[in-house]
């Protein structure tokens, strides 16, 4: 679910992709872990979109770019895999949250 995110280095570069990708999320952001499953109970594919485009988000705001961050492919997987249990832990302790923290504070942690 990880996903890369290119940061141009021109302002007016990031001001635009930071708005594309807003307006792709925004309208999932009410969504808590357990309210975005219910309402993609048979399409996983749409939660797996829903969730990178929180986690392009996340690193946005946080100004990373992945593939520069980490260049190394095998531990992209790792940093993928912590981010899913991350993920998964926090929204099994508290299914009513919302996801768009969630998926926030699974990609700190994977991070980090």
């Amino acid at each position: 679910m990880a996903t890369s995110l290119l940061i141009s280095n021109s302002p007016a570069s990031a001001d635009e992709e930071m708005d594309r990708l807003l307006e792709a999320a925004l309208p999932h952001m009410h969504h808590s872990c357990e309210s975005v499953l219910a309402n993609y109970p048979d399409d996983e594919d749409a939660v797996a979109e829903i969730v990178r485009l929180m986690v392009a988000v996340s690193l946005f705001n946080r100004e990373i770019n992945v593939e520069e961050a980490v260049p190394d492919e095998a531990l992209r997987e790792t940093l993928r895999v912590e981010f899913i249990d991350r993920l998964e832990e926090i929204c099994e302790i508290d299914p009513d949250t919302l996801l768009a923290g969630a998926v926030d504070i699974a990609t700190k942690d994977a991070l980090n």
